[in-house]
């Protein structure tokens, strides 16, 4: 359903060295670059996260009420990647745990204050 999400950044370098390590974590790598874009993916037909200093020129800013979530795969995913984006810089915003009705997550915001939730269903 989803091919791709993109995220702004004022800090292309510093974002992609964020990036190139907490994907590492879901088995993605960069599929497709250019001067102003980086697309991680495990593969073309598969969910694509995207980060790119905006097409526009202007700054790139944080939706209110916007929120990527990556499957986490398991509860011990979900603890591992939310720590892994905490040790690369990124602020946490909700500490892995039961969320009730069987959804465990955890939240945190990546270095240019994009949200993020890592998940599970039915752990």
């Amino acid at each position: 359903m989803i091919g791709y999400v993109t995220l702004g950044t004022n800090d292309l370098p510093r974002a992609e060295a964020f990036y190139n390590e907490l994907m590492k974590e879901f088995g993605a790598t960069v599929l497709l670059q250019d001067e102003r874009m980086r697309f991680y993916g495990s593969a073309p037909d598969k969910p694509i996260l995207s980060i790119c200093t905006p097409y526009d020129g202007e700054a790139g800013t944080v939706g209110n009420g916007v929120m990527v979530a990556l499957q986490g795969g398991d509860k011990a995913g979900v603890d591992r990647i939310h720590a892994k984006a905490i040790e690369l810089g990124a602020t946490d915003d909700g500490a892995p745990g039961d969320r009730g009705a069987g959804f465990y997550g955890a939240y945190f915001r990546d270095l240019d204050g994009n949200k993020f939730a890592v998940y599970v269903i039915g752990a």
